[in-house]
């Protein structure tokens, strides 16, 4: 998928992507045991569908289990949610997002200098 083409997740769909990119590649007794909240075992098997149809996650099949990995990787979704919001909520101005940051005690002094180090090597 590209990345112009990512689409938004769902907070469940979300839950269970973080359970997929955790474990990288697993059956469907993996994930349920590696999503994070209680959650039924078909109702985790309905969203890795959605997931598959919307191209975030793709399987491989062995014998009759379906062994599922994703198409997306978590900092690709990451970087794609971050400009999304950076453009509708910030116009397009990551320095209005950080200085949203710090006006609401999000970022320290601290964490501005580090970023300003690591802008500068």
């Amino acid at each position: 998928m590209s990345t112009t083409e990512t689409k938004e997740l769902t907070k469940a769909e979300e839950q269970v992507m973080q359970a997929i990119w955790k474990i990288g590649k697993g059956f469907a007794n993996e994930i349920v045991a590696a999503v994070e909240v209680d959650v039924a075992y078909n109702t985790v098997l309905t969203v890795v569908r959605i997931l598959e149809q919307k191209g975030f996650v793709a399987h491989e099949t062995f014998n009759r289990s379906n062994r599922y990995y994703p198409l997306v990787s978590r900092e690709e979704y990451m970087q794609q949610m971050l400009l999304r919001m950076t453009r509708n909520y910030f116009g397009s101005s990551p320095r209005a997002l950080v200085s949203f940051l710090v006006n609401k005690n999000e970022v320290s002094l601290q964490d501005l200098e580090a970023i300003t180090k690591e802008i500068e090597r």
